[in-house]
């Protein structure tokens, strides 16, 4: 996946971006939600979760303190934000789900790249007006 840069004007539009690039992602594969607080990064997985078939929008919330949202059993959803260790990370068993034939959304995971699946996406959210966002879709790995 080569890199491609929306620009979305509303939260509605966000999720509907999430949608769209929910039918392009491999079934198994670790997603990085990258940007600063309220730069959409939640917006983003209610989009993604809700083109994956796993939940409606309103029932996708960040998981900053569960830390993980199993969403089905294809489709997870991880924030690492109220993490500070790599030892932290380690103790959830974030590999043994990335086995998993899931879409694993990650938000914050950038903090703990060597934890990270080398072959994944990122989605860059960049905050550019008070609803309007800037969000480049990255495929890393070889």
């Amino acid at each position: 996946m080569k890199s491609r840069i929306f620009h979305t004007q509303s939260e509605d539009e966000t999720i509907a971006l999430g949608e769209k690039l929910a039918a392009e992602l491999p079934p198994q594969t670790a997603v990085l939600l990258i940007g600063n607080l309220g730069a959409g990064k939640t917006t983003m997985a209610k989009g993604i979760v809700k083109g994956l078939g796993a939940a409606p929008p309103d029932e996708v919330s960040s998981p900053t303190f569960t830390l993980i949202h199993e969403y089905s059993p294809s489709v997870y959803h991880i924030d690492l934000y109220r993490l500070d260790r790599e030892d932290q990370v380690a103790t959830l068993g974030l590999d043994e789900i990335f086995d998993r034939a899931a879409v694993v959304l990650i938000e914050w995971g950038e903090r703990f790249p060597r934890l990270m699946p080398e072959e994944r996406i990122e989605i860059r959210l960049r905050t550019t007006g008070e609803n309007s966002r800037e969000i480049e879709v990255v495929g890393c790995g070889s």
